[in-house]
């Protein structure tokens, strides 16, 4: 069973449609024991940093990411559910997030902002996320990232400068596209990520 977490921030229903292409049954819940419990989690995220965090934390689901790392049980941020698994935000004003990755999600130096969009990535070496999407285009929709590496596998991409699309990092993983709207390539790339639980 694959649960989304329920914590009053992203796009739901098109994720809970998209992870179901997988085969797998899928629960939206913010009930803190099926989410620990669950084969994989996935953490999605819309809107700014600090109210997805202060969401996050209403369901302790910061306090569940961690436990669920330290069980070795799969987790999956999406956009801002993967901007949050770092140390720091700094979109209006500074904000502790998850801390999974020590760095700061900052704004992209671009002329135009939001980044929103298809745009390509330059996979990671070792990656198992993108394997047979490689090539493929991912849908974008945000102002702000990470700019450097981090994790086990990173991948990066590019709008005004580069900055950090995907990391891939044991039982974690996130992605600042959504897959759940990049057409044939973000449901193979979800498959791939069920697959490997």
């Amino acid at each position: 069973m694959i649960a989304i977490l329920d914590y009053g921030s992203g796009n739901l229903r098109s994720a809970q449609r998209a992870f179901e292409t997988s085969g797998k049954e899928v629960v939206l819940t913010s009930d803190y024991d099926i989410a620990l419990n669950a084969d994989g989690l996935v953490v999605p995220g819309v809107g700014a940093f600090a109210a997805c965090m202060q969401g996050l934390a209403g369901v302790r689901g910061d306090q569940l990411v961690r436990e669920r790392i330290a069980l070795k049980r799969p987790t999956l941020g999406i956009c801002v559910g993967m901007q949050i698994l770092f140390s720091h935000g700094v979109e209006h004003g500074n904000h502790d997030g998850v801390g999974v990755w020590d760095a700061t999600v900052e704004k992209l130096d671009a002329p135009i902002l939001p980044h929103m969009g298809w745009n390509t990535v330059s996979v990671g070496s070792g990656s198992s996320l993108f394997k047979g999407v490689e090539n493929e285009s991912f849908y974008f929709v945000h102002s702000y990232a990470v700019k450097k590496k981090v994790g086990a596998v990173a991948t990066m991409s590019h709008h005004g400068e580069d900055f950090l699309a995907a990391v891939e990092d044991g039982v974690i993983a996130a992605t600042q596209f959504h897959p759940e709207k990049s057409g044939d390539a973000g449901l193979h790339l979800i498959k791939n990520w069920v697959d490997g639980l």
